[in-house]
């Protein structure tokens, strides 16, 4: 057994997605109510917080993450367990608390850290059908969490207190059967995914089986979660570590922060940071405030670097070994779904490219090939344009250094998403690096 503190569980990311307004907040708040993460006189206080603002008692579980989002904002606190929450088999961190204005922004960064996610979906009349539109959130997170590889999903089926009649079976059906056909076409074997139906506000099927609703004899919410199975480590890659935050703390010195995705952190390493290229030794390294001599793939840690500024390391950086350092990149070649574009995308167009923890601008500079989506063979070579639906090959030249790599080495850091004007416009895989960026080392 190593110096490294194991949890008795093993540990998995989970991210909460859905539309806007489809109860997300009071969901996940409920939820870590009953699983004992908040007491009861804390949820007394949100409730009594919000009769005073005269919205009745609506907001006593979703603050319950906006309050932890504050702390964090406020302190200093390098505290990377966002929420933990323990059920039966497994030790959860909660991505990314869920009620950001920008949702899909921060979205992109937690789905590519997340091992499975709660896709959540209002069965109130008329929310379920907003969502699953083509301009609905619900459409573009299950294209987005597909694509950056979140393989395993539960459904929440929300706000079956709110069907008329309440907690209808029939409504059930019909949310399920569209959510179904959505989540086929994005490529999820639906046959593996549970369908919840729950209330996030009353609490049915979140732990205990709910005696409104003795038609369902399927799992509670909890018991879905620990059907997830633990994805393999991947320890024998290049270590690459996307920095989420950087701090600089005096009488320690720069403190990234990050997820490890691949290869494995030990106190004494030399490691160089992209596309900065500055070199350093790590001093020390901690996971939810306990020194660790060694990081896995999937711990979130703060690390102490000795030799490196705090101006070398940026959000949106990469942490590698320095006999095997991050990829930077001048242009690659991509396999991509365009999500939504409200005309045609050609060649020239300059979105944002979001991958891992990095937004930067880049010029999509050629459309290479236009693909079957379904079987991925080539229908067409050098479209003049892809429209919502399309799949492609494009070639993508970033507008700034950016640290990515070939989704067939590290599949952890080939993922990416195009956005432009608070919408994802495209999704896809590093196919191909054509030209690399060459970066000088500081030592």
């Amino acid at each position: 057994m190593s110096e490294r503190q194991k949890p008795s569980k093993p540990h998995l990311n989970l991210v909460v997605v859905g539309h806007v307004d489809h109860g997300k907040s009071t969901l996940t708040g409920h939820l870590l109510y009953r699983l004992g993460k908040v007491d009861q006189r804390t949820i007394e206080e949100y409730a009594k917080m919000s009769e005073k603002l005269g919205v009745g008692d609506t907001f006593k579980f979703a603050w319950v993450l906006d309050r932890l989002k504050e702390e964090r904002e406020r302190g200093i606190t390098i505290d990377l367990a966002f929420q933990d929450f323990e059920t039966k088999r497994y030790y959860w961190t909660l991505i990314d608390a869920p009620g950001h204005r920008d949702f899909v922004k921060n979205m992109i960064t937690g789905a590519s850290q997340a091992d499975g996610a709660i896709l959540v979906i209002s069965a109130r009349s008329g929310e379920t059908e907003s969502a699953l539109s083509d301009e609905g959130q619900a459409r573009e997170h299950a294209f987005l969490l597909k694509t950056l590889g979140v393989n395993q999903l539960v459904v929440a089926i929300n706000k079956m207190d709110a069907t008329t009649p309440p907690y209808d079976q029939k409504r059930y059906e019909e949310v399920k059967n569209e959510v179904s056909k959505l989540l086929k076409l994005v490529g999820y074997k639906v046959e593996k995914i549970n369908f919840v139906p729950v209330s996030g506000w009353k609490g049915d099927n979140l732990v205990e089986p709910s005696p409104n609703m003795p038609w369902y004899k399927g799992k509670t919410l909890v018991e879905a979660l620990d059907e997830f199975e633990e994805p393999p480590k991947p320890t024998d890659k290049p270590l690459r570590i996307p920095v989420q935050d950087v701090y600089s703390i005096t009488g320690v010195g720069t403190v990234p922060v990050g997820r490890v995705e691949t290869g494995t952190l030990k106190v004494g390493d030399t490691i160089v940071v992209m596309p900065s290229g500055a070199v350093g030794e790590v001093k020390s390294i901690e996971t939810h405030h306990t020194p660790i001599q060694e990081a896995l793939p999937g711990d979130n840690i703060g690390f102490n670097i000795r030799g490196v500024s705090k101006e070398d390391v940026k959000r949106g950086y990469v942490i590698g070994h320095l006999d095997n350092p991050p990829t930077v990149v001048k242009e690659f070649l991509a396999r991509v779904i365009v999500v939504f574009h409200p005309t045609a995308m050609a060649a020239g167009y300059t979105p944002v490219l979001h991958a891992h923890t990095a937004q930067i601008p880049a010029q999509v500079v050629e459309l290479v090939q236009k693909l079957d989506p379904r079987t991925g063979q080539v229908t067409e070579e050098n479209p003049k344009s892809l429209k919502t639906g399309d799949a492609a090959v494009i070639k993508v030249r970033p507008l700034k250094p950016l640290s990515i790599e070939e989704y067939k080495s590290i599949p952890q850091l080939g993922r990416f998403a195009l956005r432009d004007s608070g919408r994802t416009i495209a999704a896809g895989v590093v196919e191909k690096i054509t030209e690399v960026q060459e970066v000088k080392i500081k030592k």
